[in-house]
């Protein structure tokens, strides 16, 4: 096939998920489709250098991609036609590279907080995922539950914190953070995923050193009634209308109180997943309309996954939060959820890209407010 789009696929980044993003970018260099793409991988190492990676030096079958040590150094920038272009940085790399989209398989600040959006935003590069606003305001656990309140959205009680204020007066910290809530509570830093610094409290004494952890990842720490509920989550893929998937349900092995990362990531028997949720059909309904009704309040693109708790008490959902850039690993929930609704991997994947285009030449048709 001629003319295959050239999607570049973004991978590392400088968050401490970023050991999650080369396990999710091994999975969509797998299964994006090569008849219709040509595959382009760059990474962000830990320093925030940007190299392109040759592809033929990469094992596919591998369960993480590398950053090769000796890749040659690039960087994004508009070329003189207006598309995208990575321009190599030392004199013996490759030449300027032509792309189309850049699909971010990358978690976390730095990566999927609007600031990577913002900076291919200004390259005018096509690009998978939510854009500024709405990556920033979703990576914000307080600010997206307030948007999602006032659109309806029931929410659990919380407090939240600045480390500034802690640290000039940390009992007054301690007090309000209290204030209205009950044991046991979860300490959890406002811009963080994959429950990096996420900590349950079932002492009122082991509070501040909860918070003294999770200040360690954050300016701002929510801190969030316990409730007796289940986990469940829903994909939303954007596209003519807000498509979202069957829910799936989280069940923490014993050993793990919570969905935790090791949980997520490091233990293979972590939690025992539910797909379909086992949910009767009004519950199903409900948790999907929600999902949607979050998707659109926080204006995002593309494809989010939307968690929420189920009260076991009340039979209430409440949001609990959303990532626009959810993992792509092989036992990610975002893609599974999708498939067990009818799309599957490779077809999701294409999806997003055309996806990505087509919002990228909308909003490139719209008037500047100047003229060239």
């Amino acid at each position: 096939m001629a003319n295959k789009i050239r999607v570049v696929v973004l991978y590392g980044g400088r968050s401490g998920e970023h050991e999650v993003s080369l396990k999710s970018a091994a999975s969509v260099l797998r299964h994006l489709d090569r008849a219709r793409f040509e595959v382009i991988p760059v990474s962000i190492d830990k320093t925030g250098r940007w190299q392109w990676n040759d592809l033929a030096r990469i094992d596919p079958a591998q369960a993480a991609l590398p950053i090769l040590p000796d890749a040659p150094e690039m960087r994004l920038a508009r070329g003189a036609d207006g598309r995208g272009v990575l321009v190599p940085i030392s004199e013996s790399a490759t030449g300027p590279i032509e792309i189309d989209v850049v699909f971010p398989v990358m978690h976390g600040p730095l990566c999927e907080d609007g600031t990577v959006q913002g900076l291919l935003e200004l390259a005018e590069v096509a690009y998978v995922g939510s854009g500024v606003l709405a990556s920033a305001v979703s990576m914000d656990k307080d600010v997206a539950k307030r948007l999602a309140e006032f659109a309806g959205v029931p929410v659990a009680p919380y407090r939240v914190l600045t480390r500034k204020a802690f640290a000039a007066d940390r009992a007054a910290s301690l007090a309000g953070a209290v204030e209205g809530l009950s044991l046991p509570v979860f300490v959890k830093p406002c811009n963080m995923g994959s429950s990096v610094g996420i900590h349950k409290v079932k002492t009122w004494d082991a509070l501040g050193p909860a918070l003294d952890d999770a200040f360690r990842y954050d300016v701002k720490v929510l801190v969030e009634q316990g409730i007796d509920a289940r986990e469940i989550e829903v994909a939303v893929l954007d596209g003519d209308t807000l498509f979202a998937s069957v829910a799936s349900e989280l069940n923490p092995n014993a050993h793990h109180e919570f969905y935790s990362y090791e949980a997520k990531y490091l233990d293979p028997d972590g939690a025992r997943v539910d797909l379909p949720a086992r949910l009767d059909p009004a519950q199903m309904e409900r948790v999907r309309a929600l999902a949607v009704q979050v998707f659109a309040a926080l204006e995002c693109s593309d494809l989010a996954r939307v968690d929420f708790f189920l009260d076991r008490q009340s039979g209430e959902f409440c949001f609990n939060e959303i990532n626009t850039l959810p993992g792509f690993t092989s036992i990610s929930m975002y893609p599974k959820m999708m498939e067990a609704s009818g799309v599957p991997y490779g077809e999701l994947l294409t999806r997003l890209v055309h996806r990505a285009l087509d919002r990228y030449q909308q909003r490139h048709a719209l008037e500047r407010g100047y003229s060239s």
